[in-house]
C-alpha cells in the first residue's frame, strides 16, 4: 500500500514540476502534455521489457491488448481494466472506472479541465509498453465524468 501512495505522490509532483518549469508558451502550446507523454513512454517500455522477460510470444493484437488490460493494469495501478472494447480494425477502447490517478481529484466538474494533464503520463505509458511489443500505436484519453476515464488505442499498420 506504501508504494502505491508513493507512485501517486510521484505522478502528482511529476505533472506539478512540468508545468511550474514550463513557460506560458509551452503550457498553451502542449508541450508540457507531450514531455509527460514521453516520460510515460520511456517508463512503459521499460516496465514491459521487465514483464514479459519470462512469458510466451504473444498470439496476436488481440492478446497484447489482453496482456496490457490485465497483467501491466494490474502491476502498475492495482487493479484489471474494468472494460475492453474493439472494433476488431484497430481501435482498441480501455475503460476504467475508477482511474487511480484521478480518484485524488474531486469529482466536480471544475476539474475536468485539468484531467488531460494528470492522463498525458498514462497514455505514454501504454503506448511504450505497446511500442517495445511492436505495435505503434496512438492513445489518447477522454474523461465524461470523474475519476471514471477512457483510453483510446489506434494501432497504426505498418
Amino acid at each position: 500500500m506504501a508504494d502505491e501512495a508513493l507512485f501517486l505522490l510521484l505522478h502528482n509532483e511529476m505533472v506539478t514540476g512540468v508545468y511550474k518549469s514550463a513557460d506560458q508558451g509551452e503550457v498553451e502550446n502542449g508541450r508540457c502534455i507531450t514531455k509527460l507523454e514521453n516520460m510515460g513512454f520511456r517508463v512503459g517500455q521499460g516496465l514491459i521489457e521487465r514483464f514479459t522477460k519470462d512469458t510466451a510470444r504473444f498470439k496476436d493484437e488481440l492478446d497484447i491488448m489482453k496482456f496490457i488490460c490485465k497483467d501491466f493494469w494490474t502491476t502498475v495501478f492495482k487493479k484489471q481494466i474494468d472494460n475492453l472494447r474493439t472494433n476488431h480494425q484497430g481501435i482498441y477502447v480501455l475503460q476504467d472506472n475508477k482511474f487511480r490517478l484521478l480518484t485524488q481529484m474531486s469529482a466536480g466538474k471544475q476539474y475536468l479541465d485539468h484531467a488531460p494533464k494528470y492522463l498525458a503520463f498514462t497514455c505514454g505509458l501504454i503506448r511504450g509498453g505497446l511500442s517495445n511489443l511492436g505495435i505503434k500505436s496512438i492513445v489518447t484519453a477522454e474523461v465524461s465524468a470523474m475519476p471514471a476515464c477512457k483510453f483510446q488505442v489506434m494501432i497504426q499498420k505498418m
